[in-house]
């Protein structure tokens, strides 16, 4: 399928690694230029160069997205060296972190007051400035995508994850309300929802990209909670994600939005 992505400028936040990385590969491939955007430097440019290596045109932009001021600038720079960006990828976003002994995230009681700042800054305001920041230049153009990168804890909800779930529930209704405000721009807006997802960026457990089944006994618990990833005998990976995200970036989705799309292997089926 030709996804008419050629010479597109599409943003992707949180593209230094894992999910992100896959993304920006993918959208390159299309023939997308690409802003790889990261809170970290190098992490930003060792994707970028990854593109250009590929005979694709990217730009390494590092910045903080929870802060105005850089991603205003973030975004001038965008426009100045690659165009005016049209397709956005909300990726970046983090889960509580796990406690010291046990590993498992804090219930929402035992969880302290600043760290809900951390997960929803980043979740929710993080997404909120960069589709700012992103809309002026769509609604010119008279074209737009914008795909929020979600979990199926916003969906469901996840026990010891509350503030997380409520983040991700809230994009994916913020983006229900930018797709009724700005369909007449001509500008889609949907999330994706993942599960589990193992990849690159992770250093060892179930999640590891060599985990198996018959050498992690976490992973094979996990598989039974995942329809298609226990036919699989694999979690997601980046590359299950990307296609649905280039997909929903391109022309061939246009009466697709306001939706979310579970990319989770039945884990929920909502």
């Amino acid at each position: 399928m030709k996804l008419e992505m050629e010479g597109r400028v599409a943003v992707v936040t949180g593209g230094g690694q894992g999910v992100g990385r896959g993304i920006c590969l993918e959208l390159a491939r299309e023939g997308a230029f690409v802003a790889v955007n990261d809170l970290f430097e190098e992490r930003a440019e060792a994707v970028a160069e990854e593109i250009r290596q590929q005979g694709g045109k990217a730009l390494a932009v590092a910045a903080d997205i929870t802060a105005q001021d850089q991603v205003r600038a973030m975004f001038a720079r965008i426009q100045a060296e690659l165009g005016a960006p049209t397709i956005l990828v909300n990726n970046a976003g983090i889960i509580p972190e796990r406690r010291e002994k046990g590993g498992k995230t804090p219930r929402f009681l035992d969880m302290p007051v600043e760290d809900w700042a951390k997960i929803v800054n980043l979740n929710v305001y993080g997404t909120m400035l960069c589709c700012r920041a992103a809309l002026p230049a769509m609604a010119e153009n008279r074209w737009g995508r914008i795909v929020n990168i979600i979990s199926e804890a916003g969906r469901v909800g996840e026990a010891n994850m509350a503030v997380y779930s409520g983040a991700k529930g809230a994009i994916a209704a913020f983006g229900k309300a930018l797709a009724r405000e700005h369909g007449r721009d001509g500008i889609t807006v949907n999330a994706v929802a993942l599960g589990a997802v193992s990849h690159e960026g992770i250093k060892d457990g179930p999640l590891h990209v060599d985990a198996t089944p018959e050498n992690n006994e976490v992973l094979a618990k996990l598989l039974s909670m995942y329809p298609i990833g226990k036919g699989a005998g694999r979690l997601a990976r980046p590359d299950d994600v990307s296609a649905i995200v280039a997909f929903l970036a391109s022309n061939r989705s246009l009466f697709i939005t306001g939706q979310t799309v579970g990319a989770s292997g039945g884990y929920a089926m909502v």
